[in-house]
C-alpha cells in the first residue's frame, strides 16, 4: 500500500540511526506531523526492537485505539494482529502482536507481570508534554530498568511542545531530533466582550460565522460529554440547513464511532470534541476551530478523596495547540470564545499532574514494583513531600501497605484500574459476597455522575436512608431493570447511566476469582455495600454532634454538615463519601453512608479515661471515652483515676481562662503591694520578686490536691508566697511596711497598699492633732499619703505634707466643718490640741 507522505517521514532515517547508537531519544514534532502512526512501524522495520514488542504509550484511550487502528490500516493488516491496543477494560492484541498501543495506566500495571520489560524492545512515550502522572511514573520506571537491568532497551519520548533540553538532561543528555512539520497560517479572533452562561448558544453563533469564512470541516472544542451532547442537540437546525454531519468525539466513544470521525465524508463535518482532539488525534480537512477555552483536567478532589476531572480554563499552550488543528492542510481560522484580555490572563502551561493530583495510586504501583522510598525515586520532577506522605498514610489505612511495603491485599488492589479507595471497595464487596453491587458503587464514584442535582440541591423525593451511595446503587439497578429515565432519587442522564453500568460490568470481570469470605452468606446485600464503603473511606468517619442533627465531627477534628440532598438523617456514625469545601467553616457532605460501631476495625478503636477541665462546672472531671482514630464515638463521666493528679490540669485551665487576671483577695493584693514597695525602696532586703511571676508561677502550688476553681478560691496565695520568704524577711516586711500605724490618739489605723502607689492612711483629723510631720515607712524613705477625714469619714484633705496642712489649710477646713459638726473638737491651734478618738457615728452631729 502506497502511503501519503507526512512531514515526519523526512526524519525517520535519522531517528533510526540515532537510536542505533543511543538508548534514549527525544523527538519533537508538531501536531499532525505523523509521529504517532509512522515512528513505531519505522522502528519495527529497522530491527531496533529485536524480537520484542514496541510499546506505544498514549495519554488517552481514544488515542491508543485510534493509533493502533491507523497503523494497522497503513500496514495492511487486521487490527489485533501485528498491531493492537490495550486500554482499560479492553484489549485487541495477541501473542504475535509487535506494536501495541496502550494507555500509560495500563503500562504501569503491565510492569507488575513483566517488571524488567523482557518482552519489550522499544518504549515510546507519545504526547509527553501533557505531563500526566502515569507518564512521569512510567518514564522513571523505564529509566530504572534501562540503567540497572536492560541497557539494550530503547526509549523514545515524543511531544508536540516540550522543554526538550530539560528532558534530554534527565535522559543523560540524550539526542534531540526535531521535525519541522507542515503548518499553514491560522487567523485567530476573540469575542469582543466577556459572555457568561451556557456554551451552546455561543457555539452556534461561532459556527455560523466560520461556515462562511472557511470552506473545510470545523472542529469544536468543548469541555465534556454533557456539553457535547447539548451542543449537538442545539445544532440540529443548522446542520439540516447546511447539510452538515455533526459528529461527536470523546474518550468513551466506541472505536467504530471514533474511526468514523476520522474518515473523510462527502458532507461537511462539524466535530464536537473534548481535548482528545487537541494533540492525540488528527482529523484531516479541518480548516476552522471553535474553542470554548474550557477543559476538564484531572485534579485531586479532597472532598471525595479521589482524582476527579475538574472544569477549568485551558492554558495558553493548549489554546495554541487547538488553534493549530485548523492549519494542517490549508490556511484556517480559529474563533476563541473569550476575550483578548482574558487570553493574557491564562496560565502559560498546564501544571504537571504530579504537582496537583493524589499520588496514592502511583505510590501503590511503585510499592508493588519494589520502590519504597518515593522521595528518592528518580523523578523527572519530584512531587511535594506532603503529597507523598499523604498517599502512604492512606494506603496504610486501606491495608495496602505496611511499613511502605505492599501487602497481598495491596498487590491485588494494584491490579485494578481504579483509585486505591475504589479498589479496596471492590475487594471488600467481593469478599462479602456482593461484587456486583460493590462494582456499581465504585463505578458511580469514579465515572460521570448520572444523577442531575435537583434545584436547590434537594432530592426530588425526600426520605430517610442509610446511605446516599446505596440509594444511587438501587436507583441504577431499578433503571437497568425497567430501562426508563425516571428515578425517585433524582433525574437521570440515561447516557451516563448506561456508561456507568458498562463500567460496573467491566470491573466485575476483573473481580472474577475473588472468593467471598466465610461470613458472606450472613451479610445482608445492603450491609455489604455499607461495610465496603467504610473500608474504602476509613479516614472519613464522622459522628453526629446531636441526635438527628445535620452537623457532625470528622476524624481529624474537622466540622462537617450534611447537605440537604443527603438522606442520611439518623445514624450516629457515618462515612463522608463526597465532601464539598465551602470556605473556612464546616464542609458540606453531599453523600454519606451510615455505619455501625461494630464494623469499625478493632485495631483503630481505643478506650481510656480522659481527665480534663470542665469549663461549665469549673472543675476537673474524668471521662471514659472510646475513640476511632482521634474521633470520640462514645463517652461517659467517671471518677478521676487515683494515679492522675488533677492539680496541673486545674492550674493550666485557670491560667488559660484567667491569665494574670486571677482575682486576688484584699489581703493578697495588700501583701503584694507591700512587698513591691519595699523591693523598690529597700533593695538591700533582697525580697523575692513575686509580682512578675504572679499567678502562673504560684498556681501549681495553689492547685495541688484541688479539683475545682471553687477549691482554689478557698486557698490563699499568702501562704504560698510567704513560704518563699525567710523569717527575717517577713519580719522586715511587718516592720518597714506595717499593716497599721499608731496615730496620736492612740488608735492603730490600717494602711492601704496598692501596686505602684504610695501607702494611704485614712484617719480622722481629730486623731492627728499635734502630729507635726507626715509619717514615713520603709526605713523613713517613703512618705505615707494622708487622707484626712471629716466626721462623716469622707476625705477633707489629701496630703503628704502634714505640716503644710496645719499651717496653710487647717483654718479654712476648721471654719467649714465647725458649722456642720459643732459637737466635734475644732481647736484653733492644732499643734498643741489634745488628739481624741471617737467611734464613728451614723448620726450627723
Amino acid at each position: 500500500m502506497k502511503l501519503n507522505p507526512l512531514p515526519i517521514d523526512a526524519i525517520l532515517p535519522q531517528l533510526v540511526q540515532t537510536l542505533g547508537h543511543a538508548a534514549c531519544t527525544v523527538l519533537r514534532a508538531p501536531p499532525g506531523a505523523g509521529k504517532t502512526t509512522r515512528v513505531p512501524p519505522a522502528l519495527l522495520d529497522s530491527g531496533l526492537a529485536g524480537a520484542g514488542q514496541i510499546v506505544l504509550l498514549e495519554p488517552r484511550r481514544v488515542a491508543a485505539r485510534s493509533a493502533a487502528a491507523r497503523i494497522s490500516f497503513e500496514r495492511g493488516a487486521p487490527l489485533g494482529a501485528e498491531t493492537g491496543y490495550r486500554v482499560r477494560f479492553e484489549s485487541r492484541a495477541g501473542a504475535a502482536t509487535r506494536i501495541i498501543a496502550m494507555t500509560q495506566g495500563v503500562f504501569l500495571r503491565m510492569l507488575h507481570d513483566d517488571p524488567f520489560l523482557e518482552r519489550v524492545g522499544v518504549v515510546i512515550f507519545d504526547e509527553f508534554h501533557e505531563r500526566q502522572l502515569d507518564a512521569d511514573v512510567g518514564l522513571a520506571m523505564v529509566r530504572r530498568v534501562q540503567r540497572e537491568f536492560r541497557p539494550e532497551l530503547k526509549l523514545v519520548v515524543m511531544s508536540a511542545t516540550l522543554d526538550t533540553a530539560g528532558l534530554s538532561d534527565y535522559l543523560d543528555h540524550c539526542p534531540v531530533i526535531e521535525s519541522s512539520g507542515r503548518m499553514h497560517p491560522v487567523a485567530v479572533s476573540y469575542l469582543p466582550r466577556h459572555v457568561s452562561g451556557p456554551i451552546a448558544p455561543l457555539v452556534i453563533e461561532a459556527l455560523e460565522q466560520l461556515l462562511t469564512e472557511t470552506p473545510g470541516d470545523v472542529l469544536v472544542f468543548l469541555p465534556g460529554v454533557g456539553e457535547i451532547r447539548r451542543a449537538a442537540e442545539a445544532l440540529r437546525p443548522i446542520a439540516a440547513q447546511h447539510d452538515l454531519a455533526v459528529m461527536q468525539l470523546y474518550g468513551d466513544l466506541p472505536l467504530d464511532q471514533q474511526q468514523r470521525v476520522l474518515v473523510p465524508l462527502a458532507q461537511r463535518k462539524v466535530v464536537l470534541a473534548t481535548n482528545v482532539a487537541e494533540t492525540s488525534i488528527t482529523i484531516d480537512g479541518v480548516t476552522g476551530v471553535v474553542d470554548s477555552g474550557l477543559a476538564r483536567t484531572l485534579r485531586f478532589e479532597p472532598g471525595v478523596g479521589l482524582n476527579r476531572l475538574e472544569l477549568g480554563r485551558i492554558s495558553q499552550a493548549s489554546a495554541e495547540q487547538r488553534a493549530g488543528r485548523a492549519g494542517r492542510t490549508a490556511p484556517g481560522t480559529c474563533l476563541r470564545l473569550w476575550t483578548a484580555a482574558e487570553q493574557r490572563l491564562l496560565a502559560a502551561e498546564e501544571v504537571p499532574e504530579i504537582l496537583r493530583v493524589d499520588l496514592a495510586a502511583a505510590a501503590l504501583q511503585l510499592a508493588c514494583w519494589g520502590e519504597t522510598e518515593l522521595a528518592d525515586f528518580g523523578w523527572l520532577q519530584s512531587p511535594p513531600p506532603a503529597s507523598i506522605e499523604q498517599a502512604i498514610a492512606l494506603l496504610g489505612q486501606l491495608g495496602a501497605v505496611v511499613d511502605r511495603r505492599p501487602t497481598e491485599l495491596g498487590r491485588l488492589m494494584a491490579r485494578l484500574p481504579v483509585h486505591p479507595r475504589l479498589a479496596r471497595l471492590l475487594v471488600e464487596g467481593a469478599r462479602l459476597g456482593q461484587p456486583r453491587r460493590a462494582a456499581l458503587a465504585a463505578a458511580l464514584l469514579s465515572e460521570r455522575d448520572p444523577f442531575r442535582r435537583a434545584p436547590g440541591g434537594r432530592r426530588t423525593s425526600q426520605h430517610r436512608s442509610a446511605s446516599d451511595v446505596l440509594d444511587r446503587v438501587t436507583a441504577l439497578e431499578d433503571f437497568e431493570r425497567r430501562a426508563g429515565p425516571d428515578s425517585d432519587l433524582a433525574p437521570l442522564d440515561t447516557g451516563a447511566a448506561r456508561a456507568t453500568l458498562r463500567v460496573r460490568d467491566q470491573l466485575l470481570r476483573l473481580l472474577e476469582g475473588e472468593e467471598p469470605s466465610r461470613d458472606a452468606q450472613a451479610c445482608d446485600p445492603d450491609e455489604a455495600v455499607l461495610r465496603a464503603l467504610l473500608v474504602a473511606y476509613p479516614d472519613r468517619v464522622a459522628r453526629r454532634r446531636e441526635p438527628a442533627g445535620r452537623r457532625a465531627l470528622l476524624v481529624g477534628g474537622r466540622g462537617v454538615r450534611l447537605a440537604d440532598e443527603s438522606a442520611v438523617g439518623e445514624a450516629d456514625l457515618f462515612v463522608c463519601v463526597d465532601i464539598e469545601e465551602v470556605g473556612q467553616g464546616e464542609a458540606l457532605v453531599r453523600q454519606a453512608s451510615a455505619i455501625e460501631r461494630d464494623w469499625l476495625p478493632a485495631d483503630r478503636v481505643t478506650s481510656g479515661v480522659d481527665v480534663q477541665f470542665d469549663s461549665q462546672r469549673e472543675r476537673v472531671i474524668g471521662w471514659r471515652r472510646t475513640r476511632y482514630a482521634d474521633l470520640v464515638i462514645s463517652e461517659a463521666p467517671t471518677s478521676i483515676p487515683p494515679d492522675v493528679d488533677p492539680g496541673p490540669i486545674l492550674a493550666a485551665a485557670i491560667l488559660d481562662r484567667f491569665g494574670d487576671g486571677w482575682p486576688l483577695s484584699e489581703d493578697e493584693s495588700a501583701f503584694l503591694a507591700r512587698v513591691e514597695l519595699l523591693r523598690g525602696a529597700m533593695p538591700e532586703l533582697e525580697l523575692p520578686d513575686i509580682a512578675s511571676r504572679l499567678i502562673a508561677a504560684w498556681l501549681p502550688e495553689l492547685c495541688a490536691g484541688q479539683v475545682s476553681v471553687a477549691d482554689v478560691r478557698k486557698q490563699s496565695l499568702l501562704g504560698v508566697w510567704k513560704s518563699h520568704f525567710t523569717a527575717l524577711q517577713l519580719q522586715a516586711i511587718d516592720r518597714h511596711a506595717p499593716e497599721r500605724l499608731q496615730v496620736p490618739s492612740g488608735s492603730f489605723v490600717a494602711l492601704r497598699y496598692e501596686l505602684g502607689k504610695p501607702p494611704i492612711l485614712a484617719v480622722r483629723i481629730q486623731e492627728v492633732f499635734g502630729w507635726r510631720q507626715t509619717p514615713r515607712i520603709a526605713g523613713q524613705r517613703v512618705r505615707v499619703l494622708l487622707h484626712l477625714l471629716a466626721p462623716n469619714m469622707r476625705p477633707q484633705q489629701i496630703t503628704d505634707d502634714l505640716e503644710s496642712f496645719w499651717t496653710n489649710t487647717y483654718s479654712q477646713v476648721r471654719k467649714d466643718l465647725r458649722r456642720q459638726y459643732p459637737k466635734h473638737a475644732w481647736p484653733e491651734d492644732p499643734w498643741t490640741a489634745q488628739p481624741e478618738h471617737r467611734p464613728r457615728s451614723n448620726r450627723r452631729s
